[in-house]
């Protein structure tokens, strides 16, 4: 959530940074009503104001009238309507306060300035590694997989429904591990506390991160309960801190997590319906960072490193993209996703993005941390990215690491724990 200064005395930028996104001609409505009633907020205020100082006069003359034996009958008629008016002042005010705050929950995040305006055209490639494979004489991955037995889509269809995934044999157990080996790089190598988190969450959760209140129809809602099945990791685990402060000696604090992810993919209807490209549950290892507003850029910079390592071990050569703002999620200010080659597809294929959500999320869960002691408390900031998110991966495996035999040549960080060099 933005912080409601913006509204009050920074419209202008706030426009401007709602054009970057190509969203000022949508949010035009909820930003001229955001001025409307920021007007009628101080105009209320100020009028409150006089009424309170009004009846404070009338109550000191109520009391000399009487202290003098004289009739003080209009003077507490007075008080007793400006008592009236300021209630219903106050009243009015919370109803524009209440608003306001539901307009913030419907605006997205300020870009940060280094972020291109436009949509995804403007996208820009900041860095590659490895070579990507030649898209010549390369199966896609579901034929290969399907070959082999690992992958059965059909019974995944039959049992749940389009976009739902059964993996056999090798497949499940190259599932879980991917699990095991991503959460040992990340709790081992860079540093991160591993948590298990449930994949149930409330509407609170939801609206902490940014999913509610504008995405409920891409969510997975649990019928009479008002809960949610979560669509990444990062909402459970950003919200373990929610309405607590932290002690700046916390900071900065990386958590990671396993999970299944649950989307319902809302108006994708028809977008890379085969395979593993858009799956409406998958498992993932995710990211999430604690930070401070000083040192949340450099933290980024540290998350979309460790999400890269990943890929390299994995041998899978990838690009990064910083997103335009056009195309960047509706929480973050800035956001990184890393790509790889699938040959057999012939596209990129986003594996990871890695956000940052400056103080976005954190206003909206009230999560802050003390600087000092005695010091009042300031909101952190939040990051996160996909450690990885496996469907992709395991697409992307299975089509650069393909031999001429059709065999896949399994890669040497996952070989002891998988078992074998090579999948048939």
């Amino acid at each position: 959530m933005l912080d409601i200064k913006l509204i009050r005395d920074g419209l202008p930028a706030l426009r401007d940074a709602m054009g970057r996104r190509g969203k000022l001609e949508t949010l035009a409505p909820l930003l001229d009503e955001a001025e409307a009633l920021e007007r009628d907020r101080r105009a209320v205020i100020q009028t409150t104001e006089a009424q309170k100082a009004e009846r404070n006069a009338a109550s000191q003359q109520v009391a000399r009238l009487k202290k003098a034996g004289e009739d003080a009958s209009d003077a507490m008629a007075t008080s007793r309507a400006l008592g009236d008016a300021i209630t219903a002042g106050d009243a009015r005010l919370a109803e524009i306060e209440g608003r306001l705050q539901a307009i913030l929950l419907e605006l997205p995040n300020v870009t940060l300035p280094d972020v291109p305006a436009g949509d995804e055209t403007q996208n820009r490639v900041l860095r590659s590694w490895g070579t990507p494979r030649e898209a010549v004489d390369v199966a896609p991955h579901w034929e290969v997989a399907e070959r082999m037995g690992i992958l059965d889509l059909a019974r995944g269809a039959k049992i749940s429904g389009s976009g739902f995934i059964v993996y056999r044999g090798a497949g499940a157990r190259l599932v879980r591990t991917l699990m095991q080996w991503m959460l040992d790089l990340h709790t081992s190598q860079h540093g991160y506390e591993e948590v298990w988190v449930p994949v149930v969450v409330n509407r609170a959760t939801m609206t902490g991160t940014g999913q509610l209140p504008k995405f409920e129809d891409d969510m997975y809602a649990l019928s009479g309960d008002d809960g949610f099945l979560i669509p990444t990791a990062e909402v459970p685990v950003t919200n373990l801190y929610r309405d607590e402060i932290l002690d700046a000696a916390q900071l900065p604090m990386g958590l990671c997590a396993y999970s299944p992810c649950f989307r319902r993919e809302a108006g994708s209807a028809g977008k890379d319906t085969r395979g593993l490209l858009r799956v409406h549950q998958f498992d993932k290892v995710e990211l999430v960072r604690y930070a401070t507003p000083e040192t949340s850029l450099d933290e980024h910079e540290r998350l979309t490193g460790h999400a890269e390592r990943v890929l390299q071990l994995l041998e899978l050569p990838y690009r990064v993209l910083l997103l335009a703002a056009g195309d960047t999620g509706f929480s973050s200010a800035r956001t990184y996703d890393l790509e790889v080659f699938a040959p057999g597809v012939g596209k990129w294929l986003e594996v990871s993005s890695s956000s940052v959500f400056t103080d976005f999320q954190a206003r909206r869960a009230n999560i802050r941390y003390r600087p000092a002691a005695g010091e009042k408390p300031r909101f952190v900031h939040t990051l996160n990215a996909s450690g990885l998110a496996f469907p992709r991966i395991i697409a992307a495996v299975l089509e650069h690491h393909q031999q001429p035999d059709g065999s896949v040549r399994v890669p040497e960080a996952l070989r002891a724990a998988l078992g074998t060099d090579v999948l048939r």
